[in-house]
């Protein structure tokens, strides 16, 4: 009898140790609003991951308000979380400046980075029927500017700084809401900031006729932020250059996430950008160059991947 117990309990301490070498690892990744470019970006990474570590890891993409909300709940979750923000609102948030004033809290200064993604591109669209083909002519118009996003605020600014400041109507509707208001009429245009083609402005472009503004090498200037060219043809109808900003994006962590879950979602994201590509373009304009973009510290995991992989890290970054 004890003998036949004893072998009982082996086999199901073998069996209990197999599940848990192929337990799944289980990620929440949230990035901005469904609909949105960069809500795709994480399905598609989703997906990548799930393929490219044999189902070993499981990520679940979670709706976002936006990056500052994503930066603000890096106080409370734990070392499960991904999430995605520009690099200067982690800076801004462990120096407790600007949205983050008053909000600071030790937690921010465990924000490490993983890798980086497709930048937020600024998107200011305008109905054919409003005339609007510059900034100046969007005095007096109605546009959408949706709610807590980093394009809203992006685009407020914007607006403040070309001198339309309590000039144009700001519609109170979200961002989902945009492409289907811009149809009925409801609004003259929308501001969204995701990496092109983001799908919004391609569902716009293809139900109506619009116009994406371009800004001048001064403005650009002005606003501090990066020059990008979209080329012509990328949306329905434009037959020119589009000449905006962008802004780098980047997918971090805490350094509560332990070290190979850290590395296995690095390597897998790189093995698979490729494939991710064939899919969806915004990958192809994701190579090496961008880690520079990274100007915080990098979660020690990832950095055994870089490692590995050859790709120099900046001191900043170690």
């Amino acid at each position: 009898m004890t003998n036949t117990f004893l072998k009982l309990a082996f086999g199901l301490t073998l069996a209990l140790g197999t599940v848990q070498a192929h337990a799944e690892t289980r990620i929440t990744y949230k990035s901005a609003k469904t609909g949105s470019s960069y809500y795709q970006m994480g399905v598609q990474i989703a997906e990548a991951i799930k393929a490219g570590s044999n189902g070993d890891m499981i990520v679940t993409v979670e709706e976002s308000q936006g990056s500052v909300q994503n930066v603000m709940e890096a106080k409370a979750r734990g070392g499960d979380y991904v999430f995605t923000t520009p690099p200067a609102l982690v800076s801004l948030a462990q120096g407790g400046k600007a949205m983050f004033e008053g909000k600071g809290d030790p937690k921010f200064d465990e924000i490490r980075a993983l890798f980086p993604i497709p930048s937020l591109t600024m998107h200011f669209v305008m109905s054919a029927d409003s005339g609007v083909t510059d900034f100046a002519g969007m005095e007096g118009k109605t546009i959408l500017l949706g709610k807590g996003s980093f394009g809203a605020t992006e685009g407020e600014k914007y607006l403040k700084m070309f001198g339309l400041d309590g000039k144009v109507n700001i519609a109170d509707a979200e961002l989902s809401n945009a492409v289907a208001a811009l149809k009925n009429g409801q609004i003259d245009g929308f501001v969204t900031a995701g990496s092109w083609p983001a799908p919004n402005v391609i569902e716009a472009a293809a139900s109506a006729d619009v116009t994406v503004l371009s800004l001048s090498d001064d403005q650009i200037a002005e606003t501090k932020r990066s020059k990008l060219v979209i080329p012509a043809g990328t949306y329905a109808g434009q037959a020119e250059d589009i000449v905006t900003t962008s802004l780098p994006v980047v997918a971090y962590t805490t350094s509560a996430m332990d070290d190979d879950t850290a590395y296995a979602l690095t390597r897998t994201f790189w093995e698979e950008k490729a494939k991710m590509g064939e899919e969806a373009p915004w990958w192809n304009g994701v190579d090496q160059a961008l880690m520079a973009n990274i100007t915080g510290k990098i979660h020690p995991g990832a950095a055994r991947y870089y490692e590995e992989a050859g790709i120099e890290l900046t001191d900043a970054q170690k």
